[in-house]
Order: structure tokens, then sequence, then C-alpha cells
């Protein structure tokens, strides 16, 4: 079996730090996302991956290389423009050939083993398997009607959902996907959508079977998608303490890199500080991942993500509920006192920053 990871994409919705770095490759508890989906390939057991690339190609590339140390070995396939999810299938199809393969989207982060997919789909070699999870809003999603093992309908964002399954970004084929793909027309968006595929392949009694995800997963394609699945990460956060610590209060479970800093700081975990970091008189709150060569000083940060490189100073509102990319300057005047005790006489003037 092998793997196609799709890490093409524009990235819109997580402007402007897409401006410049693929949106697959912005961390969640300090580790690109991408990264997640490349180690569920190798758990289950697959080796040979093709990835879907796009604009941001270079950039994927240098993050990734040739995927030797998740003991995988990946092969780039440029997808022209971003056609659609069932486009990449056909633009991958010299790679593919007749081997069933796994599609993975790789802006997407799950926390249980994609292997029992795998086993189930060597097992009961059915023409496509794919992975559904229960919701409470499920109008917001690709919606899957089942009958017993068997998928008989997709519906996509329903205003009156028939069933609370939707599908998530984990799919099973064998070849016959390709026939389907070639099949379809556009749909509104002009894009080759897999969901059609998936229909073609139902209304043409071909195979199709379901699976259930047993924990959570995330498309972190949104800041507060994003910011989500960062916490969801750092509730499993153990703490490891590399860095050095001094006159600091730490609770909970927290995570210092080496080479880093910490003076008279108050860290309240989960939350994951990286290498070579300086913090001074900072308060870091629950669910926040500081990236590598940041410093902060004299300012609170919580449910954040602060990428490598930025450096926040003397600003007085907590910052919370935020992205911020690599290399920002925050920064603000001294702080103002909190309480002002004045006399002031006939005539006066004052004027506070």
């Amino acid at each position: 079996m092998k793997a196609l990871i799709l890490a093409g994409g524009k990235g819109t919705r997580l402007r402007p730090i897409t401006y410049s770095m693929a949106k697959q490759l912005v961390p969640v508890a300090n580790k690109p996302v991408l990264f997640y989906g490349l180690e569920a390939v190798a758990q289950a057991g697959i080796r040979e991956v093709g990835m879907i690339v796009g604009e941001t190609a270079a950039e994927i590339q240098a993050a990734v290389g040739d995927g030797s140390r998740w003991g995988l070995q990946v092969t780039y396939i440029p997808q022209p423009e971003p056609l659609g999810l069932a486009h990449a299938v056909l633009v991958a199809e010299p790679f593919l050939g007749e081997t069933p393969f796994l599609m993975y989207l790789g802006d997407n982060i799950i926390k249980s083993s994609i292997t029992p997919l795998v086993r189930e789909f060597e097992r009961d070699r059915p023409n496509a398997l794919i992975l559904l999870a229960e919701v409470p809003n499920p109008q917001e999603f690709g919606v899957a009607v089942v009958r017993g093992r068997r998928v008989v309908k997709l519906i996509e964002k329903p205003k009156e959902p028939p069933s609370p399954f939707a599908l998530v970004g984990v799919y099973l084929f064998d070849h016959h996907i390709f026939e389907a793909a070639r099949a379809i027309k556009p749909s509104w968006r002009n894009e080759l959508e897999i969901t059609d595929a998936i229909q073609y392949l139902i209304d043409h009694r071909y195979t199709v079977r379901w699976h259930t995800i047993t924990g959570w997963w995330k498309d972190t394609g949104s800041l507060d998608a994003l910011l989500e699945a960062n916490r969801l990460v750092l509730e499993d956060l153990e703490s490891c303490i590399e860095g050095e610590v001094v006159e600091c209060q730490l609770h909970g479970r927290v995570a210092i890199g080496k080479g880093s800093r910490l003076t008279r700081c108050t860290i309240r975990g989960p939350a994951i500080i990286g290498q070579n970091c300086t913090l001074k008189e900072c308060y870091i709150g629950p669910f926040t991942s500081i990236g590598d060569g940041v410093q902060l000083h004299a300012c609170e940060v919580e449910y954040s993500i602060v990428l490598d490189g930025s450096r926040i100073e003397g600003i007085e509102p907590r910052i919370e509920h935020s992205l911020l990319g690599k290399n920002v300057l925050v920064s603000g005047k001294a702080r103002r006192p909190r309480a002002l005790r004045l006399m002031l006489g006939d005539s006066s003037s004052v004027e506070l920053p």
C-alpha cells in the first residue's frame, strides 16, 4: 500500500501567516501540522508516500526532505492548480498505479491511530473505506448516510443532516477511484470533489465502507481550529525542563527546551517553550506554544501560538487567542500605573499616553 498526502492549497483562511509559509507547516505544539500526518502514515506501516504540492512546493520539500527521518520514501507530485481532491488523485495516478492507497489531508491532525483503518481495508478489500466522526454539528460538514457497514450516500453540508457522521480527511481507495474521478464533472467551485467521486462508486455498485474515529480530529485551516488543535495536543504534554529556570513558578505540565532561560516568570501549563528562548517577568498561560528563539519581556500570553524568532516586550494587555508569525515584534511603552493619585489646581491639563 502507498500513501498520498495532500500538501498543496493556499491556506487563505490563515492569511496573513500563509503569505509567507505553507499552511501545512504552521506548528501545533511546536511541530508542523504536516509532520503529524507523516508520523501517522509511518506508524501504519506504509513506506511509499506521494506528496501533492502546489505553489509552496519548495518550502514543503525543504521541511520534509526525502522522508527518511520517518522511515518513509517521499515522492513530490506537483499539482499545477488546486482543482480539487479528486483532481489531485488523477495527478497522482502515475505514482499510485494499481496499488491501493491511503489519502490523507496534510492540514488535518487526528489523535487516534489510523492503523486499524488500514488493517481493516487490507483485510476486507472494499473499493473504498472512509473515516467518519460523530459530531454535534454535522450540517457544517460532508455527511455520510450509512446502512450497516456500507455507505449509501454522501451529502455536502445538509441543512437537515440525515446522520451525525461527518467525513474526516482520511480515505482508502483501490484503483477504481481513478475511473470515478475521470467520470465526474467539476462542482460549482470548478473543482473535482472527492465526495462526488465516492458517490460515483456508490452509484455504480462498488463497495464503500466506513470506519469511525475513536478520538478527536481537527482540520487546522482556520485560526480557531488551529488554536483548538494546539490545545488538544497540549492536553497530552509531558513535563520536560531542559532549560534554565530562575525564580519562576511552574504550575502543571510545562516543557522548556534546551538553551532557554526563564527569569521571574509564571508558567501555567500545559504550555511548551522551545529552544534558545529568553523570558523575563512574563506570564505564560495554559495552552500556549512558544517557538524557538523567542524573546518575551514584561508581557502575558495565553491560549496562543508564537512562532520562531518573535519578540514581545512591554505589553500591558494580555495576548490571548492569537497566532504570531516568525520574527514578529510586538512592543509597547512602559506600563502605566494601575492607579493615579492626583491633586490638580484650576485650569490644569493632564495628558496620559
